[in-house]
């Protein structure tokens, strides 16, 4: 939920962000590291919290690895947006716009030396992404049309792969950017069951797998991982990209990540020439700003953050094992929709943006990055939500609730409103951005209990137990709005507002879907099949103006792309789609 990734990366969604978001947004501490040789070109850099598993089929969260360790047949520049070549050197769309054949280039290998081949495309699509035993929510981002129908993929020869879909699927291309996994590596763990008589895929490759284990076919490859601590990266040799004199990319021969829960930390740090990379939020601009020069780094800055900062009310009326999971009381509030929208009148966005953001943010109204073409700006006719806190006593008297003498509110039965709202711990910005939002909503008789909490318990409390009132969270965005699919589909695996149960969790009783929540995902759909670029904007406009007229999310603020870089390192190509780092391949280190 932290939304996730460079280039085709970002789609991976699951819960959170993509390798270069990690970089860009995490808090920092890159401690001792005597025990690295710093002799050799390293980048260190740092994220919030450890991987959770080494096993992209099986990832809901960010940081991962990866965005460093995998490519997939095809990649999005974020530069401009288009789909360039990737481990495939070429692909032909058929004329009915059914089928894409991809050849790859020739000569690929793996981290371990074996060949890379069609069989491997085979593999990771027919054996692990399409694979119903496997619980990968890439599933979801495959899935096809009203009926959800999959794709079907089959190898020609060593080089060749084809796709072949059951309807025209304007994204298609972008997706098939997903890794490709090492079939020599995993064919076994799919095929065989453990004692349960689940696959033995599903506990390979856990963060407790040596890394050298981990065979990849991305620019950089496990080293080390010390829990708490750091991951450490070295250069993948048989990685498959060359420069124009055919010398081997990646140039810069380590990465470190060094794990730690504060941004605070970061910014010390990084100004005692600690960190190569720092997060530029507003509260350091003008502090690093003046250290620019001094301090031999650059600040790169290109308009808002892809992606979305919001808060979401547990909308799932359902119960498991007889017990609902959200308070009926509490549950009756927040499915009413002029309770949500009297929420989103009652926070002061542009405050947030004064006082937290510095005014380095702009107010958010969509699901969709401002960097797609597919956005829809106020200007265009979206609905807003300006601070007006008379409107919103208004809103909650019209949905039956009432003011007691003391201004607190109360439902029409008398219970005062009070929930609680989580986010995760350690990022200062999100955590003040929790502060504000508790006063503004108290000056409109609401008692909010802010709770930053552990990532782990965070994720624990959406994906599994789903037991949660109102979360502040944030999710990646890019260019295409398909990426998002598995969020605004009823059965989408990040659905988190009014969440199916996952494989393997216990089933759920009285999980109610409402008409507009359909008809989000159905335009989704939609929007999936129309290959005319302006009807697709269309569908998608209506989306944004049914997401804003019910607030399944409550948008806040996109706070401006910014990372200082040391000048030390070579070749950046500031995106806010990408990062600092999204060409790390040809990044080169200079004294």
């Amino acid at each position: 939920m932290n939304a996730t990734i460079p280039s085709i990366l970002r789609r991976w969604v699951a819960i959170g962000l993509s390798f270069v978001l990690a970089i860009a947004l995490s808090g920092c501490n890159p401690a001792n590291f005597e025990t690295v040789a710093a002799q050799v070109p390293q980048i260190v850099v740092s994220v919030l919290s450890d991987p959770k598993t080494f096993n992209y089929a099986l990832n809901q969260e960010s940081p991962n690895i990866f965005g460093l360790t995998y490519d997939g047949l095809v990649t999005e520049n974020p530069l401009t947006g288009a789909v360039e070549p990737a481990l495939a050197e070429s692909w032909k769309i058929a004329e009915d716009n059914l089928r894409i054949t991809f050849t790859l280039r020739e000569g690929l290998r793996w981290s371990d030396g074996e060949p890379l081949t069609a069989d491997d495309v085979d593999f990771t699509y027919n054996s692990v992404y399409l694979n119903e035993a496997i619980p990968t929510d890439t599933r979801d981002i495959l899935r096809i049309g009203e009926s959800r129908a999959l794709p079907t993929v089959r190898q020609l020869d060593a080089r060749t792969v084809e796709f072949t879909t059951p309807e025209p699927f304007a994204p298609f291309l972008r997706i098939t950017g997903l890794p490709i996994l090492p079939a020599h590596a995993l064919r076994e763990a799919v095929e065989t069951k453990d004692s349960q008589g689940n696959p033995r895929f599903l506990t390979t490759w856990g963060v407790d797998t040596p890394p050298q284990q981990i065979i990849v076919n991305g620019p950089y490859q496990l080293e080390e991982y010390v829990t708490s601590q750091r991951v450490v990266y070295r250069r993948n040799p048989y990685y498959w990209r060359r420069d124009s004199q055919g010398n081997p990319q990646p140039y810069v021969e380590r990465l470190i990540w060094q794990i730690v829960e504060s941004t605070d930390t970061s910014l010390i740090q990084f100004r005692s020439q600690g960190l190569d990379a720092v997060a530029v939020t507003p509260e350091y601009f003008s502090l690093l700003k003046r250290e620019e020069d001094r301090g031999n780094f650059t600040i790169y800055e290109d308009g808002p953050a892809p992606g979305t900062n919001f808060i979401s009310f547990n909308l799932n009326k359902g119960s498991r094992n007889g017990r609902p999971l959200v308070d009926p009381v509490k549950s009756r509030w927040f499915n009413s929709p002029d309770f949500r929208r009297a929420i989103a009148y009652g926070i002061d966005r542009q405050r947030m943006i004064n006082n937290i953001f510095r005014g380095l943010g702009e107010l958010q109204n969509s699901p969709i990055s401002v960097q797609s073409p597919y956005y829809l700006s106020p200007e265009e006719g979206l609905k807003v939500y300006e601070y007006d806190p008379d409107r919103a006593r208004e809103l909650f008297r019209q949905a039956g609730f009432q003011y007691n003498s003391a201004g607190q509110l109360l439902d029409a039965d008398g219970n005062r409103v009070r929930f609680s709202m989580i986010t995760n711990a350690g990022n200062r910005i999100r955590e003040a951005m929790g502060a504000q939002i508790k006063q503004d909503l108290s000056q409109i008789g609401i008692q909010v209990d802010f709770n930053p909490i552990a990532f782990s318990v965070l994720v624990d409390r959406l994906v599994n137990t789903l037991d949660w009132d109102c979360h502040l969270l944030s999710i990646s965005g890019g260019v295409e709005p398909n990426s998002g699919a598995n969020i605004w589909s009823v059965d989408g695996g990040l659905h988190s507002f009014n969440q199916k149960p996952l494989p393997g969790q216990p089933p759920l009783e009285g999980r109610e879907v409402a008409d507009w929540e359909q008809q989000i995902s159905d335009l989704y759909i939609d929007a999936a099949q129309e290959l005319d670029e302006s009807r697709r904007k269309a569908i998608y406009a209506e989306t944004q103006q049914l997401t804003q007229e019910y607030l399944p999310f409550i948008y806040l603020v996109s706070p401006l792309a910014m990372t200082a870089v040391r000048d030390r390192i070579q070749g950046v190509q500031y995106s806010a789609l990408g990062g600092a780092f999204w060409n790390i391949y040809e990044l080169r280190m200079v004294d």
